[in-house]
């Protein structure tokens, strides 16, 4: 957990009822059960609101964490997860939550939330960063800079799997059963090698670094059975595979991938029918299919499975920096970079991504 000293810890706000001071705390880890006992019960929180991600930015990738929580007589009313990434190429941010979909601030109450917001926009001038980065479900402060890039895909899930399997349109459900006709299974695996095989492979087909085994295998630690491996094979051939997270009554395919010969075979069709129809059986209640670019091929995937966008309103204080960051594939100037990075060999591309996608978050 982070050591690091904060100005405006245990400062009082202004609350509804005088009795009620609000005071703005860091997570140390004997608070962290007490943190994740609200995360789970927040309406507003994610799964990118639970403590853990704090060992696993930390550890993976040595940034600095801020995790906030705000409380009132001994009871947490709203946390705000924050990390700090100081990088000579990509800029010093300050964000809740870098390598995660979701974050911003999650509180029972505007009072809460006022606290945390202020808070954090206090440690942003103090750190002197570029900026602060909120990535929220919905939008918060309308007079702050924002990106209309990203969407997310959320839909519920059916209690039938027959009912599910009857939602998805018909061309793709006819990609779905051409994976069943080609006799993919799936397997479930607590070690992240295959995953990572068929990640890696994917992700450098499309041109981008691929993240260290060291995260993904934190992943796995910190997060346990919340966290699961699931390997599409064929005659014992890994063909794809996905990191899903399990909240309260959602499951998300986080990180996914598929070797070669999963486009012959409909790999990655049948590995997300196969997620959906398993999460379908265990009794959740929705599927979220996460965040994808506008215009980007991920976006047109999750379409044609009926899904429908849902914008993210990721918001921006702007301090040091004069616009928005533009961090992504689809920005032109790194078309050549990706170029680049493709035809680099698979072993080389794993071993030099890490240190560069650090930095991005």
């Amino acid at each position: 957990m982070s050591s690091q000293a904060y100005s405006v810890a245990n400062v009082n706000f202004e609350s509804p009822h005088p009795t009620d001071a609000l005071s703005v705390n860091l997570l140390s880890g004997g608070e962290v059960k007490r943190w994740d006992d609200f995360v789970s019960c927040c309406r507003e929180a994610t799964f990118f609101h639970r403590a853990g991600w704090q060992t696993v930015i930390e550890r993976a990738f040595g940034h600095k964490t801020w995790f906030l929580y705000v409380e009132s007589g001994g009871e947490i009313q709203g946390v705000l997860p924050l990390a700090e990434i100081n990088s000579r190429l990509f800029g010093h941010s300050l964000s809740s939550l870098p390598f995660c979909v979701y974050g911003g601030i999650a509180a029972n109450s505007q009072a809460a939330r006022h606290a945390l917001d202020r808070s954090a926009q206090k440690l942003a001038q103090e750190l002197q960063v570029d900026y602060l980065e909120y990535r929220n479900l919905k939008p918060h402060h309308a007079d702050w800079h924002g990106k209309d890039l990203y969407v997310t895909f959320r839909k519920e899930i059916a209690p039938e799997a027959e009912q599910n399997m009857s939602a998805i349109p018909r061309k793709q459900r006819a990609m779905v059963r051409k994976g069943i006709k080609a006799e993919l299974e799936s397997v479930v695996d607590q070690d992240i090698e295959r995953f990572f095989s068929a990640y890696s492979t994917s992700v450098h087909r499309l041109g981008t670094p691929v993240f260290s085994r060291k995260y993904f295998r934190l992943l796995k630690e910190v997060f346990a059975e919340d966290c699961e491996l699931m390997i599409i094979v064929k005659d014992n051939r890994t063909i794809s595979a996905v990191m899903s997270f399990y909240f309260r009554d959602e499951v998300l395919p986080y990180y996914g991938g598929g070797t070669g010969e999963a486009r012959e075979v409909a790999g990655n069709d049948f590995m997300y029918w196969e997620l959906m129809r398993r999460a379908c059986e265990k009794g959740y209640k929705v599927f979220d299919f996460g965040r994808s670019k506008r215009g980007s091929g991920s976006f047109d995937f999750k379409k044609n499975w009926g899904f429908e966008p849902q914008p993210l309103h990721y918001e921006y204080q702007l301090y040091q920096a004069k616009e928005v960051p533009d961090h992504n594939p689809l920005n032109p100037k790194y078309q050549l970079f990706i170029k680049a990075w493709q035809k680099l060999p698979l072993g080389l591309a794993n071993l030099i991504g890490p240190h560069i996608v650090r930095n991005l978050g």
